[in-house]
């Protein structure tokens, strides 16, 4: 509750209450003085009527003179004090001063008695800042109360929200007041739960308008998506802090602590309905193989290693030229309990000799293929290395796998394979040509996998704007129209071991991504989330599209089409196939010029081969038909 208000006091109402405190100080010392029985009115009134006025206009005087009054009272200060100090402390001394010069040269009376002077002066001294001590105290408690207060919505009006209002409840370091209960059931609309009223998120809006609410708990564990976004658009829009209670899973001893309550990532905003995969095939085709994942130390890679594992495999081969995020990741997983089943390997996969005697030693029944280059503009200045890692390294482990009989080749691509406009589209979409082409007369089977940008992976956008919102902005977008197709770490990787278990060769598996996102809307949502305001507490600056980049992305190319899958979400792309006769011969020359450092002819070469392939605010434009 507000006890004090949040405006200054005017100076003139200052300056008069001091005053006031000055008469209470004199009619105490008068009380003092003759031990607060009755006073000798005959003798002393006709006194202090004749100096009272003297009195006012002293005091009143020095305070003007010294600003005594001009200082903001619930931010006293020592220097404040000092001031009034000093003043009374002179106002009194002329007193002391006067008297006895009016008794002896005046009407023989003292001004004041000796006695009522050093009373009123230790009495005005001690209630003029002992009042503004009082006050600051009472400001900054009312503040502190207000601040400690913390009214909390709940989001879920079941199970799970009962325990999240106890957990609270019980919570000793901050008062937290649950105020309200939100629910999207409309059955549980005005009814009460533990004394606190349910209202249903239709009401949310006005509610919080009202500013009665203060942070927002989303205590639900399965929450529509659409829902939560809206509730989550709804607090940000007027301030209101976002929390997530943590799966049940990770409850300490079985019980929630305040503490594990987190801030709603941009990640859990996704908009739509994640893909969940339940595939007992899945299980069959990783518990006891051996199983090797390039890149594992990337996102998508450490990722499928978290949920390969999970399937019992009887050995996980993690690979990366990363040797630091390889060590982490393989020390997650040892501390997980899965120590045995681990083998890290430092390798390139560029290097063919290397990949030989690897797939020789370790012999993996399955390879998922996560190791590639991905960062557009990058590699629209490092050519050289885009064709040598996604195109050279993924051709030496496709033909290393026929070689080596592995059973299944799964290969993660791009959306920026579709219709290419960039160096690193068009090394992925070259990669899977030769991949898909490769499987004809072999055991292997060679799946693919594309999709839209990963939300939260290394180099993506969201770390980006967490960094430049830290550094106080400004957030930077390429262009205010451009638009992306986002997905979750886990349901990449969900994607990826689900097309590995149902792909018979050949394919290339795509699943609905929902709507594109505006990151312009991104960059605003992210900022809010963050308790911020864009435009007045972060920038977003607009700073033009990258070379190869697009402003919008697709998932399928002009010519090509789609079959269902038993999963209603995802589809398999049809799309031209190559025979190996007409492309062994490009793909030769393709290599033999990137590694003789002719970047242009190989660059014409991949156009050849990915006719779709038009360049993109690049030097490369210029090979385009």
């Amino acid at each position: 509750m507000k006890i004090l208000p949040e405006k200054n006091a005017p100076r003139w109402l200052i300056f008069l209450i001091d005053i006031g405190i000055c008469l209470f100080a004199l009619i105490l010392a008068y009380l003092v003085r003759f031990d607060f029985l009755s006073l000798p009115y005959e003798e002393e009134l006709p006194i202090l009527k004749q100096a009272l006025p003297w009195y006012i206009l002293i005091r009143a005087s020095i305070f003007y003179l010294m600003k005594t009054y001009a200082g903001i009272i619930r931010y006293t200060s020592t220097q404040d004090a000092k001031r009034l100090f000093v003043a009374v402390s002179l106002g009194s001394l002329i007193f002391l001063i006067i008297s006895p010069i009016k008794k002896e040269y005046g009407d023989g009376f003292y001004f004041l008695p000796m006695t009522i002077i050093l009373v009123d002066y230790l009495a005005s001294v001690f209630f003029l800042i002992s009042s503004r001590i009082a006050l600051k105290l009472l400001y900054f408690e009312s503040q502190r109360e207000k601040k400690d207060v913390l009214r909390v919505v709940i989001y879920g009006a079941g199970q799970a929200g009962l325990i999240a209002k106890r957990t609270l409840d019980r919570e000793g370091t901050r008062k937290m007041v649950v105020v309200a209960f939100v629910d999207d059931d409309k059955n549980k609309k005005s009814k009460t739960l533990e004394a606190v009223k349910i209202m249903h998120s239709s009401q949310l809006d006005d509610f919080l308008k009202e500013g009665k609410a203060d942070q927002l708990i989303i205590s639900m564990q399965q929450v529509d998506a659409e829902n939560r976004k809206e509730v989550v658009d709804t607090c940000v829009k007027y301030g209101v802090e976002v929390l997530n209670v943590p799966p049940v899973s990770t409850w300490i001893n079985g019980e929630l602590n305040v503490k594990q309550l987190r801030k709603i990532k941009i990640e859990d905003l996704l908009g739509r309905r994640p893909i969940r995969i339940a595939n007992d095939k899945l299980a069959e085709d990783i518990a006891g193989k051996i199983v090797m994942v390039t890149g594992a130390a990337g996102s998508i890679g450490s990722g499928l290693a978290r949920q390969i594992i999970r399937h019992n495999p009887k050995q996980i081969i993690l690979l990366d030229q990363a040797e630091s995020p390889l060590y982490e990741i393989e020390q997650e997983l040892i501390r997980d309990g899965y120590k045995d089943k681990l083998l890290a390997v430092v390798a390139d996969i560029t290097s063919r000799s290397r990949m030989e005697r690897v797939m020789s030693r370790y012999k993996p029944d399955s390879i998922y293929h996560a190791a590639a280059y991905k960062h557009v503009p990058l590699m629209e200045l490092n050519v050289h290395e885009a064709i040598e890692t996604n195109v050279c390294g993924t051709k030496n482990l496709v033909d290393l796998a026929i070689v080596h009989e592995v059973k299944k080749f799964v290969m993660i691509s791009t959306d920026k394979a579709v219709n290419p406009t960039s160096v690193m589209g068009a090394t992925k979409r070259t990669a899977e040509i030769y991949a898909q082409t490769a499987r004809e007369g072999v055991q292997t089977k060679f799946i693919t996998t594309r999709f839209g940008n990963v939300l939260g992976s290394n180099g993506s956008v969201i770390p980006l704007f967490r960094k430049q919102i830290e550094r106080g902005g400004p957030l930077t977008v390429t262009h205010p129209e451009v638009t992306r197709y986002f997905m979750t770490i886990p349901e990449a990787c969900q994607l990826v071991l689900e097309a590995g278990s149902m792909g018979e060769g050949g394919e290339i598996f795509i699943f609905d991504m929902g709507e594109s996102v505006k990151i312009v809307d991104l960059a605003d949502q992210m900022i809010r989330l963050s308790g911020l305001k864009p435009g007045e507490d972060i920038e977003i600056e607009f700073t033009g599209l990258r070379p190869g980049e697009k402003l919008y992305e697709e998932l399928l190319s002009n010519e090509e089409n789609t079959t269902k899958t038993h999963h209603p979400q995802i589809m398999i792309a049809k799309v031209r196939h190559y025979d190996m006769s007409e492309i062994s011969d490009v793909f030769e020359s393709l290599i033999e010029f990137n590694r003789s450092g002719e970047i242009d002819q190989a660059v014409k070469k991949i156009k050849d081969l990915v006719p779709e392939y038009l360049s993109n605010n690049s030097e490369f434009t210029k090979f385009d038909a």
